[in-house]
């Protein structure tokens, strides 16, 4: 069918631009030369439309097809983009509710603790004040282990959770030589968290 009318115009074309050979012979070239029954000027002007039309009908469907293939492509990357932002936002509250959850235990333990020497505080007044003093003492260091003690399990927990999902993103974007340096550098801040 594209054929068929290409040829079409093709012919109507080269009726339009080239002289009957009568028109010429006679010197008739000062009159206004018609084809067909029609003047030039009209079909100059309709060979100008047909060509347009051929042009546009031919390239219009390769044209929209690349937009189209364009317009699916950052409709994809736009999805993906989305599924990252969820899921780094869920990877973010997770680890917010764990320090929220860290911070309540630590309160407990710290009340515990000041419960537990105020307790033993006024068991002891009567023995003496250097062994409430002693007593004391031993309570603040037990609180101060088991702070260490809970901020070393957060600090491992998030060090395991973070390594864990920036693998998992590393796997499917980075090349093996930015994987070298990621890890390289990760393992730098653990040991300055730890210190």
């Amino acid at each position: 069918m594209r054929r068929l009318t290409l040829i079409l115009v093709l012919m109507l074309a080269v009726a339009v631009f080239v002289q009957p050979a009568a028109a010429v012979e006679s010197g008739a070239s000062h009159e206004a030369r018609t084809y067909f029954g029609i003047p030039e000027g009209i079909l100059k002007f309709v060979n100008l439309i047909l060509f347009f039309g051929v042009l546009g009908y031919l390239v219009a469907g390769p044209v929209k097809k690349a937009f189209n293939e364009r317009a699916a492509q950052i409709r994809t990357q736009l999805a993906e983009a989305e599924t990252r932002r969820e899921k780094a936002g869920s990877f973010a509250a997770d680890m917010e509710q764990r320090l929220k959850q860290l911070e309540s235990e630590v309160a407990v333990i710290l009340e515990r603790a000041q419960q537990e020497g105020d307790r033993q505080k006024r068991e002891l007044i009567a023995a003496g004040e250097m062994e409430a003093q002693k007593i004391l003492n031993t309570a603040r260091n037990e609180v101060d282990a088991r702070l260490k003690a809970a901020r070393k399990e957060l600090t491992d927990y998030a060090g395991q959770l973070a390594a864990d999902r920036a693998r998992a993103i590393l796997e499917q974007s980075l090349t093996e030589a930015d994987r070298r340096r990621l890890f390289a550098e990760s393992v730098e801040q653990i040991g300055q968290v730890r210190a």
